[in-house]
């Protein structure tokens, strides 16, 4: 079991994807920053200057941050655009390639 995790690890699609998280986590930071400093700003100002991270409901004691809900809805749908335009980049260029190959 241990040679066969050896050989895991050593393969050339680990290391891709320890890359890709590493990169993933700076291009998340890059798009929180996008979300949070320019286009929540921005909709607030189209709301009236409602701040989404102030935005919640209190029911007692609890506070329901839907606020923050929301501006992470933002995130996530900014993330998955970015990565369906880099998918569809890649793909075109294989595509070429191929193409070119023949």
């Amino acid at each position: 079991m241990v040679k066969e995790f050896k050989e895991f690890i050593a393969r050339g699609n680990v290391m891709d994807m320890a890359v890709g998280v590493v990169v993933g986590g700076a291009f998340t930071a890059i798009v929180n920053s996008l979300v949070k400093d320019i286009i929540m700003p921005l909709i607030g100002i189209l709301t009236g200057g409602v701040s989404f991270e102030e935005l919640k409901w209190v029911v007692g004691e609890a506070e329901v941050n839907y606020g923050m809900f929301i501006q992470n809805i933002v995130n996530f749908l900014l993330v998955a655009l970015a990565m369906f335009l880099v998918v569809k980049a890649i793909n075109k260029m294989h595509k070429k390639e191929a193409e070119e190959a023949k």
